[in-house]
């Protein structure tokens, strides 16, 4: 079962892995990738990141990420969480697990996943720092990261 969530709360990464496991014992591999704020972005300070979406189209989005991923590799679950609104630095932003029965397609679909999430989720995301606060744009290396994928 496929899980994509847009929230404003935390998430617990042992829960989040204890479901993925739930009841199938045919799982051989458990990917998880936890996205934090750092304190450092393009050699300038960070106190917060904002992050705003329309949160029914974000799901969309990811639900078809999902699915594309689920494709190419023997993906037997995913879950992606991705949290909105204000968060400090090293607050927890995103998660993405893939349980497979063999850790190359679980390593595989974990990073796609995460690679188009980078690109194609419409999030909106403003960096705040002590005295100043700026809009980002998509990464030019996020896109090269997607395009190997092709």
């Amino acid at each position: 079962m496929m899980k994509v969530v847009v929230q404003q709360e935390d998430f617990s990464l042992q829960e989040e892995v204890d479901l993925l496991r739930q009841g199938n014992s045919s799982v051989g591999a458990i990917v998880t990738f936890t996205g934090v704020v750092r304190d450092l972005n393009l050699d300038a300070g960070v106190s917060a990141l904002e992050l705003e979406c329309y949160p029914a189209m974000v799901e969309k989005t990811l639900n078809t990420i999902l699915e594309q991923a689920a494709e190419r590799w023997q993906v037997m679950d995913a879950t992606v969480i991705h949290r909105v609104g204000r968060l400090a630095v090293e607050d927890q932003i995103v998660f993405v697990g893939v349980t497979s029965k063999h850790r190359g397609d679980a390593f595989s679909a974990c990073e796609f996943i995460m690679d188009f999430l980078k690109t194609d989720a419409p999030f909106w995301k403003k960096e705040h720092a002590e005295d100043s606060a700026r809009w980002l744009d998509a990464r030019v290396s996020d896109q090269g990261a997607k395009e190997r994928w092709k």
